[in-house]
């Protein structure tokens, strides 16, 4: 069940905003793992005819964000183990290298934003937002990446984001967070030093250790 749908943009097409507002919360968490979806209930959260609903569910379905089964019904992917692991290889591979592709374009206006974004994530820790706190380490990875000036890969690493947005809801219950990342600040430290090494190792370790928790 969606929770909270937000009105859409009606300056877009009703296909478009559906499909980028459900995006978005797939991508967040807003789903857990296995939630069923039906276009009727789609269309009358967000006041939308079957066909926007129908065609943004097809595109969240070819991206992995939603799973269609034989007898048609939809709902967010349940990963099995392996693919918790695959998953977690793909972002070990693209993310430090995003980073290291950031490191000389990590000013102290960035550096000085993580930070920021950093506090954030401690604020919804405390208040035990599982969302919030999905939403903003997201926010913590995408505004070092974007300095990689690599929108292809980039893209590449959101569509792995959004598949195991479900399963991220699932892993902040098991771990119990009660303070933000601690390699956050090992990758803050790195920018400051210009370290590269260390810059690409904390990213890994990072973007890596839970995911291999839940699937151990």
């Amino acid at each position: 069940m969606l929770q909270n749908p937000r009105p859409l943009d009606p300056g877009a097409s009703a296909h478009e905003q559906l499909y980028r507002t459900l995006r978005s919360q797939i991508m967040h968490g807003e789903l857990t793992p296995g939630a069923a979806l039906t276009l009727r209930g789609i269309g009358a959260q967000f006041g939308v005819s079957m066909t926007p609903a129908r065609e943004a569910v097809r595109r969240l379905v070819a991206e992995g964000a939603l799973t269609l089964s034989s007898s048609g019904r939809v709902s967010t992917p349940e990963l099995s183990n392996e693919r918790i692991e695959e998953l977690a290889a793909l972002r070990a591979l693209l993310e430090p290298e995003l980073a290291s592709r950031a490191l000389p374009r990590a000013h102290i206006a960035l550096i000085e934003r993580l930070q920021t974004i950093n506090a954030n994530i401690a604020e919804v820790v405390s208040r035990k937002d599982a969302v919030g706190y999905i939403r903003t380490n997201l926010e913590f990875h995408r505004a070092l990446y974007l300095r990689a000036q690599a929108p292809a890969m980039l893209a590449m690493v959101e569509t792995v984001w959004l598949q195991l947005g479900p399963t991220m809801r699932a892993l902040y219950g098991r771990l119990g967070r009660t303070e933000p990342p601690q390699h956050h600040r090992m990758i803050l430290a790195a920018l400051k030093a210009g370290d590269e090494p260390a810059l690409r190792l904390s990213v890994r370790t990072d973007v890596t250790q839970g995911l291999r928790m839940l699937a151990a």
